[in-house]
């Protein structure tokens, strides 16, 4: 069985694909409210949420935990998408890396 596929076991394989996922929708979603509206503002405290999660998904792999880290991935890349969703980043339609509004 391919290390990607349906499996019930969290590998380091399988929290690289994440973290490289989340890092690459990080990269790829640009904002769109203007700099010094309050929606810039709600942007930036849910981009500092997306980072601190997937800085501590790395730390907790680093250190073995592989089941926190894959819960910390997620979450750093639901406050992506979410951004994505509340139509304050633009994904630039890659319903790959983002659930489009």
């Amino acid at each position: 069985m391919n290390d990607l596929e349906i499996s019930d076991k969290v590998t380091k394989d399988k929290l690289l694909h994440y973290l490289d996922l989340t890092k690459r929708a990080r990269e790829k979603a640009t904002p769109i409210p203007d700099e010094g509206t309050i929606e810039a503002d709600q942007l930036k405290i849910m981009l500092r949420m997306a980072d601190d999660y997937a800085s501590d998904a790395k730390h907790f792999m680093d250190n073995g935990d592989y089941v926190r880290a894959f819960g910390a991935i997620n979450y750093a890349h639901a406050w992506i998408d979410a951004g994505v969703k509340l139509r304050l980043l633009d994904g630039h339609g890659d319903d790959v890396l983002f659930t489009l509004p």
